[in-house]
């Protein structure tokens, strides 16, 4: 199959990367630009673990076409990371004991990130809705729950 050269603005810069027309978002990502934050999990839009934001809202990277993202900003999990925006949350994940294999991590922080950027608190339905795409077979989703209400400042319940 032919391959073009992609541009993508990916992160805040305009990135370059040879790939075939039916690449996926993720596939670009990961092979193309070497940005492996995302990770592979079901490529069917189900586990949450390849979540980037596109436009500043969270998407599947397994079920975009590159092509599509095309004249978009995507950030990536990297991205986060560079603008300090992922640290919080990652160190409130850690604190609460809220990390254990880290495979869901970067979908689970990206999903967060763009939950805090929401503004105001978030309550623990707020958390478990904006994380209800990201699948954690480590954990019974506790641990990340009371991680992201101690951050954002929400209500935790005491029914789990």
């Amino acid at each position: 199959m032919k391959r073009t050269l992609l541009e993508l603005n990916v992160n805040g810069e305009l990135q370059q990367a040879p790939t075939r027309p039916t690449a996926t978002l993720l596939d670009v990502l990961r092979d193309g630009l070497h940005l492996t934050g995302s990770k592979r999990g079901c490529d069917q839009g189900v586990c949450g673990a390849c979540t980037v934001l596109v436009d500043g809202r969270p998407a599947r990277a397994c079920l975009m076409l590159a092509v599509d993202c095309q004249g978009r900003r995507v950030t990536t999990i990297e991205g986060l990371n560079e603008s300090g925006e992922a640290a919080a949350v990652q160190q409130a994940l850690a604190e609460n004991g809220a990390i254990q294999c880290g495979y869901c991590t970067p979908g689970i922080v990206v999903a967060l990130v763009d939950l805090a950027r929401a503004g105001g608190g978030a309550s623990e339905n707020d958390v478990r809705r904006s994380i209800s795409g990201n699948i954690c077979r480590c954990s019974g989703y506790v641990k990340i729950v009371e991680a992201a209400v101690s951050l954002l400042g929400g209500k935790a319940s005491d029914g789990r």
